[in-house]
């Protein structure tokens, strides 16, 4: 169990630590999003926020689930605690899809001048600060830590950490976003092909959706205790 609360503690300095470069580099790049009028930057920051949130729960969950451990309260062990917040932030991150197909087809229909230079700035630290978390992340145990009482009465299809996971590939998907996004700027600034940043957000939207539709899934079927197959 000592090696377990290891773990725990190990993941939730993990967590903060990326959950601090998220907050800066989020405002950042909302900020200069508006400023320089980029849809993929827009974009690329409130997903990141969305990353923030999700981190937070984690970080929140990990902290419930090394309080409660040996807790009468939960005696088939705590781990669903993870699998909540992970269906929990799955939620958010398609809302935060939805809104940037909506702000993506206003600015097809209403097209903005944009700032390159700036955007692109932004947008490539954006970039290396998630390639920096997911360093850090790498370094932590995804395999799920068991607690509570009766660990025999754990399903196979919870043998994944959807807490860790979920932040996981929110990070993951950020920095695939600002990939897009660092893309989409350098094309319209060269070639001044300003419509690719809002198909850009388009696309960035459609890819964020179906993320959080098949992690939603994966943690509804363990919420009421439904195998996988």
């Amino acid at each position: 169990m000592h090696e377990h609360e290891n773990i725990n503690n190990s993941n939730e300095k993990k967590t903060l630590t990326v959950i601090i470069l998220t907050l800066i580099t989020m405002i950042a790049e909302i900020t200069y999003g508006y400023i320089t009028n980029s849809m993929a930057l827009l974009a690329d920051g409130y997903h990141m926020g969305t990353h923030a949130l999700a981190l937070g729960l984690t970080y929140a969950a990990y902290i419930l689930i090394r309080k409660f451990h040996d807790s009468d309260l939960f005696p088939n062990g705590t781990d669903k605690i993870g699998t909540l917040t992970a269906y929990t932030s799955s939620l958010f991150l398609g809302l935060t899809g939805f809104w940037i197909i909506y702000e993506a087809i206003e600015r097809l229909i209403t097209p903005l001048k944009i700032q390159f230079n700036e955007a692109i700035l932004v947008a490539i630290i954006g970039l290396v600060v998630n390639i920096l978390s997911i360093i850090i992340m790498e370094g932590a145990h995804i395999h799920p830590v068991h607690s509570g009482n009766n660990l025999e009465h754990k399903h196979e299809h919870e043998s994944e950490d959807y807490n860790f996971l979920a932040a996981y590939y929110h990070i993951l998907a950020d920095a695939m976003t600002s990939v897009l996004a660092i893309t989409a700027l350098l094309i319209g600034k060269y070639f001044n092909y300003i419509y690719l940043d809002p198909i850009i957000g388009l696309f960035g939207g459609a890819l964020i959706i179906k993320w959080a539709v098949n992690l939603l899934k994966n943690t509804v079927k363990i919420l009421i205790d439904m195998k996988l197959r």
